[in-house]
């Protein structure tokens, strides 16, 4: 009996410091965040994004595009090393999402609201603004965009649109999840004007490495194949992972 009380409290005290350790990381990872923004999308959805700022006013600024289903919150733990090797970060709420760590996707509940149609291609406005509220109300002077998953396809779309504003494209997991203009995700790389970095799940790594290939513009350009899909891959801070995108962001 006296073994079997012994197990029931260390149980309730590993319960209650898994709490307490759970608690400070989310207050932690929020601590980082420097303000959270909004603006508006061409179709007059407003935006939700956390924007992440270094000392340095002329830094080059990272916008963060999530992935499926998730929100901004899937960066609250990669934006805050971004920070610490020079790189200001906008991680936004895309319309099509849900959440991540905690973080409610305040885009996608407002998209829902007003009946605004949440498909994977229908979050292209919400790249657009974010890139257009950083080279315009932010005045970054370098920009580079971070995809993940379905947005990892996306934002070769928006390098085509502004091929002489975007330093670099990181993207992590891309496919030919659909189409836009009924253009494939490798038709939009072939007009690509910048490095890119490209991350893929082994077993998809086939259709990914079509895309890198489609790229014209190879010098300092990267392509992984990982065991982890999506930005998600940098979560448990590996360091093999996180040495290969901070050389790659330092050669921008």
């Amino acid at each position: 009996m006296k073994k079997l009380v012994r197990i029931i409290l260390s149980l309730s005290i590993v319960l209650l410091l898994s709490t307490c350790v759970t608690t400070a990381d989310v207050e932690q990872e929020s601590i980082n965040v420097t303000e959270t923004v909004t603006f508006y999308a061409e179709d007059g959805l407003e935006i939700t994004a956390d924007l992440y700022k270094t000392e340095n006013v002329d830094a080059p600024y990272i916008i963060l595009f999530h992935r499926a289903m998730f929100s901004r919150g899937e960066y609250r733990v990669i934006a805050p090393r971004l920070i610490e090797n020079g790189f200001n970060c906008l991680a936004i709420d895309q319309r099509s999402g849900n959440k991540a760590r905690g973080v409610i996707n305040q885009t996608a509940a407002e998209a829902k609201t007003h009946g605004f149609s949440r498909k994977y291609t229908d979050a292209l406005p919400d790249l657009r603004a974010a890139f257009l509220y950083v080279k315009g109300k932010l005045g970054a002077r370098k920009i580079i965009i971070w995809g993940s998953s379905y947005s990892s396809s996306l934002v070769f779309i928006l390098g085509n649109e502004f091929p002489a504003d975007i330093s670099g494209i990181l993207a992590f997991s891309p496919g030919e999840y659909f189409k836009v203009s009924d253009r494939n995700i490798n038709d939009y790389a072939k007009n690509i004007k910048c490095p890119v970095f490209i991350t893929a799940e082994r077993r998809i790594k086939d259709k990914a490495k079509i895309i890198y290939d489609s790229v014209p513009f190879s010098t300092n350009s990267i392509f992984l194949d990982v065991d982890k899909h999506g930005s998600e891959l940098l979560w448990p801070q590996t360091e093999s992972s996180w040495g290969y995108v901070i050389n790659f962001l330092n050669s921008l």
